[in-house]
């Protein structure tokens, strides 16, 4: 059990329902907390929380942070560079990952190599580095909790058996605020509409990727690092009601489900507390007011964007990093009225098609595709 935590981005979705966590069942000191730019929140939760240091992304915010807390010891650090040290900050035994984007890639590399465990909600960091972040979780014998709802469930499900009976990993969706929605249907939709998420209450950024099911896409290439199955191993159902967040099936056809509630107060927790479960007063699921479960398969036709995450996966090297550089790029735009929602996927393909793949790699190379990938996505949109 996390005893002392940092939290990186914990302004956002995931921080903000992490500090709830500790809120609720107590135990846990926070030692250091991270914010991009959102220092009015980030002050209300130092006054509360006494964290040793804390950080933003934006220097002249940072100073106006730290006159604000002036009567306060605590240091105020600004950027990766702060970003990093929090990270690191030596009293800290777990990092819970909330930033969204590659840039929680640097900073998980670094906790991991100062021995700290993970509690991961920043899926990019595997998407575009699992190979090199798994290396790194084993030379440093530490441990990764997964946070999402979905790893958290497969997570729980392979507790106690043995993972090389595994026939398959059934990953759900909710298929978001368009499930059943035509192309034609899509072309006008908003980016306010598309924020509609029908069960979830999560971030802009990740709000979007599910209506497009890159969210999904992300999950499959970081339940193959976080389990170490194959890709084709992994299979994608539409889970309308949100409520069974995951399953794995073994080999005697035998298929084990984790259930409950939309909140991801529950595996955030579960994250820090691992292996004990500990009470609380979040919601319990009524399974008779919770009568009717449905799957159904994803419609990939429409919601592109699945496919092209299952293509970069099976490609390889650096092409997931190339990928997620390029869907980032192209959701900032699209939350920002300069593209359509379905241009999100073309922009996305266009990207990997012109992409050279690099299959020995290291951090550097994977910031480098980042970068290449979010100009050339760029201008892409820029041409439009």
């Amino acid at each position: 059990m996390a005893e002392k935590i940092t939290i990186l981005g914990s302004t956002g979705s995931i921080g903000t329902q992490t500090l709830d966590v500790v809120r609720e069942i107590g135990g846990i000191e926070v030692k250091a907390l991270t914010a991009n730019k959102n220092i009015d929140l980030l002050e209300k939760q130092i006054r509360e929380f006494r964290p040793d240091m804390a950080a933003v992304m934006d220097e002249t915010l940072a100073e106006k942070l730290r006159q604000r807390l002036a009567g306060l010891d605590i240091k105020i650090l600004s950027g990766m560079d702060g970003l990093i040290e929090a990270a690191v900050y030596e009293t800290s035994d777990t990092v819970v990952t909330s930033v969204v984007g590659n840039i929680g890639i640097v900073p998980t590399f670094e906790a991991i190599r100062a021995g700290k465990d993970i509690a991961l909600a920043n899926k990019e960091t595997l998407v575009s580095a699992g190979e090199l972040i798994i290396k790194a979780v084993r030379e440093h014998n530490v441990s990764i909790y997964p946070v999402d709802s979905e790893h958290s469930a497969i997570f729980q499900c392979l507790r106690g058996n043995s993972r090389n009976k595994i026939r398959r990993i059934i990953l759900t969706a909710s298929g978001g605020p368009f499930r059943g929605k035509t192309r034609d249907e899509l072309k006008n939709v908003t980016a306010a509409d598309a924020l509609k998420h029908p069960n979830w209450n999560m971030g802009r950024k990740v709000t979007i990727d599910s209506a497009s099911l890159m969210n999904k896409g992300l999950e499959v290439i970081e339940a193959k690092w976080l389990f170490g199955v194959d890709v084709d191993d992994i299979e994608v159902l539409v889970h309308p009601q949100s409520i069974v967040h995951s399953a794995v099936e073994y080999e005697d056809g035998a298929v084990i489900a984790q259930l409950g509630e939309p909140d991801m107060r529950v595996p955030i927790q579960y994250a820090l507390t691992c292996p004990e479960r500990v009470k609380n007063s979040f919601p319990k699921i009524d399974f008779a007011k919770r009568n009717s479960l449905t799957f159904e398969h994803p419609d990939t036709d429409t919601f592109k964007c699945l496919s092209l995450a299952y293509r970069a996966v099976r490609t390889g090297g650096t092409m997931p990093t190339a990928m997620n550089g390029a869907n980032e790029t192209a959701v900032d735009a699209f939350l920002n009225n300069r593209l359509g929602f379905l241009d999100i996927a073309d922009i996305i393909e266009r990207t990997m098609d012109s992409y050279t793949v690099k299959y020995d790699y290291t951090v550097d190379d994977l910031v480098e595709a980042d970068e290449w990938a979010r100009n050339f996505a760029a201008g892409l949109i820029a041409a439009r």
